[in-house]
């Protein structure tokens, strides 16, 4: 098969697997449940006066919420990005899209990474996997991803299970920490380093961080399990399985922002992975994250209409 028809159906099924099958974690949870706020019934405040505004990578956001990386690629991602990046603009928040490959390969699906004209203030994130960094990738294609979303940064995903469970998947990670290191110090943009749901430990964050890279996101386990995700879109029983072997693999998300913050106070953290409401949100920036990022509750509602966002 074409390489870029592959890439392209692989999103479909990624998309249509996300949306119709169960996908998420069964047995391991975000860990957020172990942390409760010790509640204040004098609190000595005005909740019409509350400002929860930040700014993130220089870019000033109504919110610490990061609508993050899932999709691009195929007609009903156009739809749900064009959507996505309205409720961006409107609220002022961030947004990540899913890994660019697909439009780098076959330019004819680029417009569904074409947000910058929907959201001309939002902060922004391209998205490529560092895996590809090993598959012919390089400044030139990094550079294409950004311009084509005109994007204020660039997320590198980590994915060495996902790809690892998938059928035909891009298993050479050997070298690829010299190659970020290279692209962080090239690239006109800052580069974010993301997981996908299986997290990122101190000993990694600490990696990352003196190769360069101007943000982490932990992405840990509890949420969406992209192990299942292959699973649920394998064709051979035997590839069925493996994905099923991992699918509560990771360090669940409040480990992970422990275990970053622990390592480095500074270093801009987004916080992702199963998180599903405000409390949640409001937890992993008490435990130390700057951003929280939810992708699959973002993606149902945009699936359904523009007016369930809301």
């Amino acid at each position: 098969m074409n390489g870029a028809i592959e890439t392209q159906n692989r999103k479909a099924d990624h998309l249509k697997v996300c949306l119709e099958d169960d996908v998420q974690c069964r047995e391991v949870t975000t860990g957020l449940e172990k942390y409760h706020f010790t509640h204040c019934c004098l609190p000595e405040l005005d909740r019409a006066e509350i400002n929860i505004q930040t700014t993130f990578l220089n870019k000033p956001l109504s919110a610490p919420i990061l609508i993050s990386s899932m999709t691009g690629g195929t007609d009903l991602a156009k739809k749900i990005n064009y959507r996505l990046a309205a409720i961006a603009q409107e609220y002022q928040l961030a947004m990540g899209v899913g890994s660019q490959r697909v439009a780098i390969e076959n330019p004819n699906v680029s417009d569904s990474f074409e947000l910058r004209a929907i959201a001309p203030d939002a902060l922004l994130l391209a998205n490529l996997g560092a895996v590809q960094l090993n598959y012919t990738y390089g400044i030139d294609q990094c550079l294409k991803a950004v311009d084509l979303l005109e994007a204020d940064a660039l997320i590198l995903h980590l994915n060495p299970l996902q790809e690892a469970v998938q059928t035909r998947g891009d298993t050479n990670f050997r070298g690829l920490l010299d190659k970020i290191a290279v692209l962080c110090e090239k690239l006109p943009v800052p580069v974010i380093a993301k997981e996908v749901g299986n997290g990122i430990s101190s000993s990694m964050a600490e990696k990352l961080i003196t190769a360069g890279v101007s943000a982490i996101d932990v992405a840990g386990a509890g949420g969406t399990s992209w192990a299942k995700v292959e699973s649920g879109r394998a064709q051979d029983p035997k590839q069925r399985r493996l994905g099923l072997t991992f699918a509560d693999w990771g360090i669940p998300t409040a480990d992970c922002i422990t275990q970053v913050r622990a390592v480095s106070s500074t270093i801009p953290l987004i916080a992702s992975g199963g998180l599903r409401n405000g409390l949640d949100v409001t937890k992993t920036i008490a435990l130390g994250a700057d951003l929280a990022g939810l992708a699959m509750p973002f993606l149902q509602a945009a699936n359904e209409s523009e007016e369930a966002l809301h």
